[in-house]
């Protein structure tokens, strides 16, 4: 049984699912309201396409942190009808649903109990209703939770067969099998596996199984390996989540080093934390959705971890908040596969010298706080001090996972060498002395001839370029933005420096300064 609460992204942020709301990462959509996908708001748009396409949308920032804290209390809903829950991400859950069912008396009824407990714990009662699907793995169950259907037992590979490939979620085999004909997961499932193997390798082996309804990772509660599982000891226990994530990174980092002298990779691991009151928590978290990926990775271990000790101090109904610190952490492989789809580098995944940064990081983090330590990640942006963003350490990078995209009239290269946050206020005079403005068309009053910064003294503007203007979201009034760059070469007491000026609302301010 796979449970799915629909747009979950949003539904975390308290709208109402008749707003036209949607949520943004990397500058794309990835979830969006009822009411924005009736204005024609799809997944995978850019901000501004999907702004055109409907002016009354409101676009928010994803918080993953904030998703996996808010369904935390639909796990534990779960848990209270079965005690192995798996979570496939925030807004998705599995469970084997074979004990369930007969203690419930049938799909069905276990189907209504389900949501109608999830339903309880929801965050909010505008929040979309969840759904349930029922099938022979898991591949087909998330699927038929998409269609709120309970497949007959032995009916999955019928149900596949109609969908078309990119169900898989595997964008370079979809394509391939398209050009060659195969749309759909039933004319996949048709071919001779050895044909799949050698033609297509071990990836289109997998989704070969799942096209044909046999999922190859099945939901079972066996005992993991003793040898796959690192642990580490609090002391002093721990009572913010932050204190025990900074100890996460590190058991993340010897489990996938352990795993990968083995070979192997974890699809599923088993999270668990002791009390100083002998409290014992424990949740399971999956590598992806489909079951055909790779594995977890360090940053992926730890980014679950910190999530899941969020959702344990908070507590919930049916799981209340421990009663005192954590002493204990754990992480255990609770299912691996052979590594074959991940090629490593040269030397492993990062050098000594990275290691050792990482965990130098943690330590300051560790001592001075999560708000202490940042580290800088490139964005999109037109400004030199738009494109940089400074990150929390430990926490989501989005920026990173922005895609190299033209943003018109950003700045041109080279970059400069000094940004300055805030901006220093200047005055460009031309070479009668009047402060030099810039048109709404961009012509200027006069030549820039002398620039000061501050309070400074006046220096020679020896050359100059532009102006390069932008008007941004010029369809909202109260955001709108209109500025002009510059760059100025001046010189003073035989010194030569170029700056990036620009002027917005008839003030100078430098940006930044060339090396």
């Amino acid at each position: 049984m796979v449970l799915w609460c629909p747009d979950w992204p949003v539904a975390v942020t308290g709208h109402d699912p008749e707003e036209p709301v949607a949520v943004v990462e990397a500058g794309r959509v990835v979830a969006a309201s009822a009411a924005a996908r009736r204005a024609g708001v799809r997944l995978g748009l850019r901000r501004r396409d999907a702004a055109s396409r409907c002016s009354t949308l409101t676009l928010l920032p994803r918080d993953r942190a904030l998703e996996a804290r808010r369904f935390e209390p639909v796990v534990a809903a779960l848990r209270t009808i079965t005690p192995l829950v798996e979570t496939v991400r925030p807004g998705m859950a599995a469970f084997d649903a074979t004990g369930p069912t007969r203690y419930f008396g049938g799909e069905t009824p276990l189907a209504r109990r389900v949501a109608a407990a999830v339903w309880e714990a929801m965050p909010s009662a505008r929040c979309p209703a969840p759904a349930v699907g029922i099938a022979d793995g898991r591949f087909a169950a998330t699927l038929a939770a998409r269609r709120s259907l309970i497949v007959p037992a032995g009916a999955s590979a019928d149900f596949l067969a109609p969908m078309p490939v990119g169900v898989l979620d595997q964008p370079a085999l979809s394509e391939l099998l398209g050009q060659l004909g195969l749309r759909t997961l039933g004319e996949l499932a048709s071919l001779p596996v050895e044909a799949v193997r050698s033609r297509f390798g071990p990836d289109a082996v997998r989704a070969h199984e799942l096209a044909g309804g046999t999922d190859p990772q099945p939901l079972r509660a066996e005992p993991a390996d003793p040898d796959l599982a690192v642990s580490v000891e609090l002391d002093p226990p721990a009572e913010q989540a932050e204190t025990a994530a900074f100890a996460g990174r590190r058991l993340a980092a010897d489990l996938v080093g352990l795993l990968q002298a083995r070979g192997l990779a974890c699809t599923r691991v088993r999270i668990e934390a002791e009390t100083e009151h002998a409290e014992s928590l424990c949740r399971h978290w999956r590598a992806d959705e489909a079951g055909t990926g790779g594995g977890l990775g360090i940053d992926m271990l730890v980014e679950r971890l910190r999530w899941q000790l969020d959702g344990w101090l908070a507590g919930t109904i049916a799981e209340p908040s421990p009663t005192g610190g954590l002493t204990r952490l754990q992480l255990v492989a609770d299912e691996v596969v052979p590594a074959s789809g991940h090629q490593l580098g040269l030397w492993g995944e990062m050098s000594d010298a990275e290691l050792r940064a990482r965990r130098g990081l943690d330590r300051v983090r560790g001592m001075l706080g999560p708000r202490a330590v940042f580290t800088a990640a490139l964005t999109g942006g037109r400004g030199p001090s738009e494109r940089v963003v400074l990150v929390p350490w430990g926490e989501h990078r989005p920026a990173d996972d922005h895609p190299a995209a033209p943003w018109p009239g950003h700045h041109p290269r080279p970059a400069p060498e000094l940004v300055h946050r805030p901006a220093l206020a200047a005055e460009v005079r031309g070479a009668d002395g009047v402060r030099v403005t810039v048109s709404a068309r961009g012509a200027l009053s006069a030549a820039p001839a002398r620039l000061s910064i501050g309070t400074g003294s006046w220096s020679d503007v020896v050359g100059w370029a532009g102006p390069w203007t932008a008007d941004e979201r010029w369809w909202d009034p109260s955001a709108r933005r209109r500025r002009a760059w510059f760059q100025l070469l001046t010189t003073s007491c035989g010194v030569d420096v170029a700056y990036l000026a620009a002027v917005e609302k008839n003030r100078w301010w430098v940006e930044a300064t060339y090396g």
